[in-house]
This record gives structure tokens, C-alpha cells and sequence, in this order.
């Protein structure tokens, strides 16, 4: 079982909870820890799964070759 096939079974609201859950953990955690070094790299690790969860998401099957093929243009 390929991971893309894990991804694709989850529902669109799961998917939602994957990528910000993570991000909010951090942020409550900052609040309550306060500032320290530790929070500050939970909080940059939880923006960047955000980050990479937003731009890498696969929406449609359309939006994926776009994708595939604006890269095999580039390089």
C-alpha cells in the first residue's frame, strides 16, 4: 500500500485535520510553555507540515498532471 493510496482513503475534512492539527498543537503549546527554543522549533516544524501539506495536495487527478507537468517544463 503506497502512502498516495493512504492519503486518497481519508476523507476531505481528515485530510483538513492532518494539516492543521499539527500547527495548532504547536501553537497551544507556545502559550502554554511559553517562548523557549523548543517551542520556537515545534512551531517552525508544525508551519512547515502545513505549508508543505497545502502545496502538495493532491485535490484532483487534473491538478496533479498540471503539476507533473509545470515541473517536467521547468526542468
Amino acid at each position: 500500500m503506497a502512502p498516495r493510496d493512504l492519503v486518497d482513503g481519508l476523507s476531505p475534512y481528515a485530510r483538513l485535520a492532518t494539516a492543521v492539527l499539527p500547527f495548532v498543537v504547536c501553537v497551544v503549546l507556545r502559550f502554554i510553555l511559553g517562548k523557549s527554543r523548543l517551542t520556537g522549533w515545534l512551531l517552525t516544524l508544525g508551519l512547515v507540515w502545513f505549508i508543505m501539506n497545502m502545496l502538495m495536495a493532491p485535490y484532483s487527478a487534473g491538478l496533479r498532471q498540471e503539476v507533473v507537468n509545470l515541473v517536467g517544463h521547468w526542468l
